[in-house]
């Protein structure tokens, strides 16, 4: 038998030379397209080499098995190896750097998502926004409400029996171990909050809501005790230069987490488990943002808040935070040219 020709098993002969030039022009037409899609990117490709390429790589995958199958030409089976190789981590691999990740998160995938869960996240932030109301109301009428919304160790001396001293105290003297203490606890809370609410949306959003509530409750007791002793103003000022970016998020998260529990709940015309996972793409990608807006709110309330002590400042800056995030979120981000 000449050294050219090979026998499938239980087959036909397979001259090499034969199968060569029966399948060269598909093997190079695959090596030109993910030659310049890894110089480029797969936008390199225009349509038909697009619908072209699945096809090619399948082409080339039975070439290398009938190769292997039948022993031919040793470089060759490399050469289909390593295009196979190539094309498969082309085809099926992540495609852009990771800064170009990055940049299309930021640019396009995260605002998109928030984006799309306006709904849910307006209710997020009018059930926080009733929640405090009621709170406020009910700790103004009868303030030992305060102490079964709020811990009395968790308040730090913060309750109805504090004097108006000791109160604006904590909100202007960034010395106070006291006002960290408390910062701390109001940073660490929104943000168990936060991830709660999403975590637990699964739950028909029952938890999720329950969670917004608690979270609206806490800050409407808070803000009673201080306006009580007329530091109301200054309380808001103190809370907006972190706050506005930390509510901010904790109405994201909860809208992530509603957003899946009526998927589960009101599947629609598909089932129940697809639905969650379609609604779980969109509220990932939001809640995966969420975390960077906490983040951002630490950083804020470690630095910004202990040495910012003018109200005006604090308002200014509080404002700013949330105008950047509602232009971000509604009007700029994610919109594609």
């Amino acid at each position: 038998m000449s050294a050219a020709a090979r026998q499938l098993p239980g087959g036909p002969l397979i001259n090499a030379d034969r199968f060569r030039s029966i399948h060269q022009a598909e093997w190079e037409r695959l090596d030109a397209l993910i030659t310049r899609m890894e110089k480029r990117s797969v936008r390199a490709l225009g349509d038909e080499d697009l619908l072209a390429l699945p096809g090619l790589y399948r082409t080339t995958l039975s070439s290398l098995s009938v190769a292997r199958d039948t022993s031919l030409d040793r470089s060759l089976i490399i050469y289909l190896e390593q295009l196979c190789t190539r094309a498969y981590f082309q085809i099926y691999g992540v495609q852009a750097p990771v800064r170009r990740q990055l940049a299309s998160f930021f640019a396009h995938a995260w605002p998109t998502a928030v984006r799309g869960l306006w709904r849910e996240t307006l209710v997020s932030a009018v059930l926080m926004l009733l929640a405090a109301t009621a709170a406020f109301l009910l700790v103004r009428s009868a303030p030992e409400w305060f102490y079964a919304i709020i811990a009395g160790d968790l308040a730090s001396g913060r309750d109805p029996s504090a004097s108006q001293e000791h109160l604006r105290a904590t909100l202007y003297d960034s010395g106070d171990g006291m006002l960290v203490t408390f910062a701390t606890y109001l940073f660490t809370h929104n943000s168990q909050v936060a991830i709660f609410a999403f975590a637990l949306g699964f739950a028909f959003a029952v938890p999720t809501v329950l969670l917004i509530l608690y979270n609206g409750l806490s800050l409407g007791a808070m803000f009673a005790v201080f306006q009580t002793q007329g530091l109301g103003i200054n309380f808001t000022a103190w809370l907006m230069i972190h706050g506005t970016t930390e509510l901010f998020a904790v109405a994201v998260a909860g809208a992530a987490g509603i957003r899946i529990g009526m998927a589960v709940a009101f599947p629609g015309r598909v089932m129940r488990m697809e639905s969650a996972v379609l609604a779980g793409r969109q509220a990932g990608t939001a809640m995966a943002g969420v975390v960077l807006m906490l983040l951002v709110a630490g950083i804020l309330e470690g630095i910004g808040r202990q040495t910012v002590t003018g109200d005006v400042a604090r308002f200014i800056i509080g404002t700013a935070m949330l105008t950047g995030w509602i232009i971000y979120f509604y009007l700029w981000g994610g919109r594609r040219a």
